[in-house]
């Protein structure tokens, strides 16, 4: 009767293995001590015979129970000692039985903090784990998905057959396997069966490497065999806070910054030339720069330039080139489309040995609705919102994370630590932040839920943000998080213990706005929009500001910056260079994108690259010439980012003479009481004797006059530097009699006598 009963149970667990729904493959796999014997049972779809090896015996199996179910009887426990022999299809074979490692990955100390949202580290449990268990090499591989009714590995290692190698589901909704039979480079997905019978082909993820677009399953990837060599610059960037610090970033599309033919391959250390990877729109004939060359090009540009901080548009995996990264669906992964996690370390850590930083955009607001990643993960809304009042942007047909499910803000938290501990980043941008903090963002009455409160704020996802910075600074006290947020939501870059969002930087939206609109118009005009220029000092101490030139203004028919500008070349050009030294004198820190720098002519394009023939012409070499200088000049003068957030750092001299369209205002910062006085004329009228009142008497050297030949201005200045005379002006009695260009900035320093 026993017999009947075991060989029953037996053949319905067969039964589910074969129908790939049975979540506990080890209850009747592996070593089994039964009736006295040890019972080894293999589970080996489609073979032919089955022998285990064992202690250099070879003992024949049967398949009294199923015909892909293997038993043996061995005179001992084999532990995992012993060797599968399988003949299938007249080829063998010789392997590890993955179901004879039965130990738990995951400990009870490790879920009881992913539950609680509090794993600040989940990466190195998630996901492929190159591992040795009980002297077996081979991966270890752990995901959470309480709702699936059963999981396999799929694979060329299996004909991506979720038949062969069903995963053990453990507490807490984790499930694990450990396949000796894999290795580094492998790829792989997890084939989920739900609790109906609906069968998804999931990417991992918590993977650290994916295939290449358009395929889209995970590669089994080492983690820590990289050797950096950053040490000293990690440890003197997290000894004190970098916000008051010179910032000044170039914000980049990596795969559109510059291509190479198709015929130039790239050739790796080892002599291997390595595939071209062609977007499905790149111009005929060329291909993506991968991270080797893109670390040789880019960072001696970026650097000679003189920017402190390269900003990446997303570089986490995604599909769709057309997302420009946003759409992201592998969150521990850099993209494959440039090269290897490890090629994208040496980029970063070729950048720290130059001298820059690099600030990553991150995007936890929503992820896109591809069958291989997040969304409906194991058959149920796992990630997102059921509810698409709460759950989707259908605008951008995406899904919104669900804050309040304590492992997916655990998801998103230990992804942002991820960055910076495993790639050694500096810093964060996080994108659409807005569309997080808002529940009735882009949505029209009836499509939105109120909160507990009866309000439109999404009180879950401020406890997210609030973590998530909390969390940051707690590891990496000098980093960067720069919120990309476009209202008036108060204390964005306030600490999160006195109810702030946690955020050190915010961009400046409004001064982007003002400072776009107003340089448009005809510069006749301008009289009557001072204000435009001068109202965002009435809130520049509210938040810590980021002015902010950014890819999304030079898109969907916005023109490039250059083209933006009234009137023939001159004056596109004059215009651009007084914008850019205005910014750079205007107290906040500074980004501009890819192309501003040296006056890009058309819209950027994320299939192209940059009009890099450009520069074979005097103006644009010109525009590149000021940016260089204007970076020089900020980090060489305290009183242009010592106290940016801090009322001290700037007075104005005049901001009311709109019939000339002049400003006038001093730059100071408070451990050398120097100070910068700059003059700016936004309209091509040429003043020989502009009048400014100054608070001491002496001589101002010109340092900087946008209307420099250098720069392709008509060279128009104060001769190295003007003498005050005794005036009464602006409430000073000390005035300066300069000469003010068209359409020009300059900025002078008070020379202290010797």
């Amino acid at each position: 009767m026993k017999e009947t009963i075991q060989a029953d149970w037996i053949k319905s667990e067969a039964f589910n293995l074969e129908n790939c729904c049975n979540d506990n493959p080890l209850n009747i796999l592996g070593p089994h001590f039964v009736n006295g014997q040890w019972i080894t049972r293999v589970w080996m779809p489609e073979a032919d015979e089955v022998n285990i090896i064992f202690k250099d015996k070879t003992y024949k199996t049967t398949t009294l129970n199923h015909k892909w179910l293997f038993e043996v009887t061995l005179p001992e426990d084999p532990k995992n000692n012993y060797q599968i022999n399988v003949l299938r299809g007249g080829v063998s074979h010789s392997q590890q039985d993955p179901w004879a490692y039965r130990e738990e990955w995951m400990g009870e100390l490790d879920r009881h903090l992913f539950a609680e949202g509090n794993h600040h580290h989940i990466w190195k449990k998630m996901g492929a784990h190159i591992h040795e268990e009980i002297n077996q090499k081979g991966v270890m591989f752990c995901i959470w998905a309480p709702n699936a009714k059963s999981i396999s590995i799929i694979g060329d290692i299996n004909s991506w057959d979720g038949r062969h190698h069903p995963m053990q589901k453990r507490l807490g909704g984790i499930w694990e396997l450990f396949m000796p039979i894999m290795k580094e480079g492998d790829a792989y997905k997890y084939e989920i069966r739900t609790q109906e019978g609906h069968i998804y082909e999931k990417a991992d993820p918590y993977g650290f490497f994916h295939e290449i677009r358009p395929q889209n399953g995970s590669i089994v990837s080492k983690l820590n065999d990289f050797d950096w060599e950053d040490s000293s610059w990690i440890t003197n960037r997290d000894s004190s806070s970098q916000i008051n610090k010179p910032i000044s970033v170039y914000e980049m599309h990596l795969g559109s910054w510059m291509h190479d033919s198709i015929e130039n391959k790239y050739i790796e250390k080892n002599g291997q030339i390595r595939s071209s990877v062609p977007a499905a729109d790149l111009k005929p004939g060329t291909r993506f720069l991968t991270y080797p060359e893109l670390t040789e090009k880019l960072i001696p540009y970026v650097k000679e330039r003189g920017f402190t901080h390269i900003e990446l548009m997303p570089i986490s995996e995604h599909p769709f080139d057309g997302s420009w990264g946003y759409q992201v669906t592998g969150w521990y992964a850099p993209t494959s489309r440039y090269g290897t996690p490890n090629e994208f370390k040496e980029f970063i850590n070729r950048c720290h040995a130059e001298g820059i930083g690099v600030i990553l955009d991150w995007v936890p607001g929503h992820f896109p609705k591809d069958k291989h990643g997040l969304a409906f993960f194991d058959g149920c809304h796992l990630y997102e919102h059921g509810d698409p009042r709460i759950g989707e942007h259908k605008e951008w047909g995406t899904l919104i994370f669900n804050y309040s499910r304590n492992e997916v803000r655990n998801f998103l938290v230990a992804n942002l630590i991820y960055w910076f501990e495993e790639f050694h980043i500096d810093g964060i941008r996080v994108d659409a932040v807005a569309s997080m903090l808002y529940r009735d963002y882009l949505r029209p009455e009836g499509e939105w839920i109120p909160n507990e409160n009866g309000g439109n704020e999404n009180l879950e996802a401020v406890k997210f943000l609030q973590q998530a910075n909390h969390v940051l600074f707690q590891h990496f006290p000098g980093a960067l998080s720069i919120a990309e947020e476009s209202t008036t939501w108060p204390m964005v870059t306030e600490p999160t213990n006195v109810g702030g969002l946690g955020f050190n930087l915010k961009w400046n939206m409004g001064w982007m706005h003002d400072m776009l609109d107003y340089f448009e118009i005809d510069p006749w005009f301008r009289q009557f929009h001072q204000n435009s220029v001068t109202f965002s000092i009435t809130y520049n101490y509210t938040e810590n500001f980021m002015l902010a030139l950014s890819h999304d203004e030079v898109v969907h028919g916005k023109s490039h910056l250059l083209h933006k500008m009234p009137g023939d070349d001159w004056k596109k050009f004059a215009n651009t260079r007084a914008l850019l030294t205005y910014m750079w004198t205007h107290p906040g820190k500074k980004t501009i994108f890819m192309g501003m720098e040296f006056g890009q002519r058309q819209e950027w394009n994320v299939w192209d690259d940059l009009q890099w023939e450009l520069l074979e012409f005097e103006p644009h070499k010109g525009i590149r010439n000021l940016v260089d200088d204007l970076n020089k000049l900020y980090k060489n003068e305290p009183s242009l980012w010592k106290n940016d957030f801090d009322p001290y750092g700037f007075q104005w001299i005049d901001c009311d003479d709109t019939s000339n369209s002049v400003i006038s205002f001093m730059r100071r910062e408070n451990e050398s009481n120097e100070w910068l006085v700059v003059v700016a004329n936004f309209t091509p009228n040429f003043h020989g004797s502009y009048k400014i009142g100054v608070p001491l008497e002496g001589f101002y050297k010109e340092i900087f006059n946008s209307d420099g030949s250098k720069y392709g201005g008509s060279n128009k200045g104060n001769m190295g530097g003007k003498e005050t005379l005794k005036y009464n002006i602006h409430n000073y009695e000390n005035a300066l009699e300069i000469v003010l260009p068209p359409l020009s900035v300059c900025i002078f320093k008070h020379q202290l006598k010797q």
